[in-house]
């Protein structure tokens, strides 16, 4: 028997292609299918090749934007913002503004600014990625908190360099933080410059009269409230924010999209030492707000006491409305 066997395996093998190879213990490929696989492999490798060496877009790396310092600004956790002490952190991007700016109280002025990593690499629109649909968010504050503005600077004539329009209501020195995620890092990253505005300063009694303390903010027929989950707000305790939107009249709240969102809060101190840039968590914009009491929950937490004030932008009916909060903040 094992003849025979000896026999009908000499059969088998004696039906093998000539130059067919055995793998271990698997079926026979013939010489025609080992080039397909080699070939198969080779092409393979080569689009991988390609890939990597595709250009980015951008020519900064990870190293371009180290510090060296202690305690450097980093991102926070996007479902629980933090306060970025932007002024008093060091950053790894440098913001300084371009050429002698004369800003005149209620007058548009043109304003140009430079970014640079801390190697000192310009930093132009291909070295940001898009978050909230723009490339570059810049919140503008002035020394009362009582004038803020959000605004999205385009491209400059030069590599770094970046250009707004805006029109500030008071003189007095104002603040720019600077919100961008660089490709090179996926992060978001923060920078601050002054930018000094000629004109009369608010009345201190109005000022004293606006920063009083209140959940609740009407303007041009709206009611604005933020609705913290408990009071007061305490130093270091995530607290969640309920944010709503009536007419005074009853009517329907004609809420759309603005930067990707139903609306943005912006949290600033009273010293400007930093600001919190905050995002509803209702992120389908497919799922429209209740049309009479839109409604939309946001987090924060803050790290320290005192007084501070979130701004809410929305988009009612193609006009931005922007609504305060002033409220304090203990240990």
């Amino acid at each position: 028997m094992s003849a025979a066997n000896d026999q009908g395996n000499e059969a088998v093998i004696g039906s093998e292609s000539p130059g067919a190879v055995r793998t271990d213990g698997g079926p026979l490929l013939e010489p025609r299918q080992w080039r397909q696989v080699a070939f198969i492999t080779l092409g393979a490798l080569a689009v991988f090749t390609t890939m990597r060496l595709l250009p980015t877009g951008t020519n900064l790396s990870h190293m371009d934007f180290r510090v060296d310092a202690q305690n450097p600004i980093e991102t926070c956790d996007p479902a629980n913002p933090q306060f970025i002490p932007v002024v008093s952190v060091p950053s790894p991007v440098k913001m300084t503004l371009v050429g002698t700016v004369m800003a005149p109280a209620g007058t548009e002025t043109a304003v140009a600014f430079r970014l640079d990593t801390a190697s000192g690499k310009p930093i132009a629109p291909e070295d940001l990625e898009i978050a909230h649909t723009k490339k570059l968010h810049l919140m503008v504050i002035d020394p009362t908190l009582t004038d803020y503005q959000h605004v999205h600077p385009t491209p400059g004539r030069k590599e770094g360099e970046w250009d707004f329009t805006f029109t500030p209501r008071f003189g007095g020195t104002y603040r720019l933080f600077a919100d961008f995620t660089p490709v090179a890092t996926n992060r978001s990253l923060y920078a601050n410059t002054d930018l000094a505005v000629v004109g009369p300063e608010p009345v201190p009694a109005v000022v004293a009269a606006a920063k009083r303390p209140a959940w609740a903010f009407e303007r041009d027929g709206y009611r604005f409230t933020l609705e913290p989950g408990s009071q007061p707000v305490r130093v270091r305790q995530p607290e969640d924010l309920t944010f709503v939107v009536t007419r005074l009249d009853g009517g329907d709240v004609p809420m759309g999209p603005v930067m990707g969102a139903y609306a943005h809060l912006v949290a600033f101190d009273d010293r400007r030492s930093g600001f919190a840039h905050l995002h509803p968590k209702e992120i389908d914009l497919s799922q429209h707000p209740d049309a009479k009491r839109p409604t939309l929950h946001f987090k924060i937490t803050i790290p320290g006491a005192g007084r501070y004030v979130i701004w809410a932008q929305v988009n009612l009916g193609g006009t931005m409305a922007f609504a305060p909060f002033w409220f304090d903040v203990v240990e």
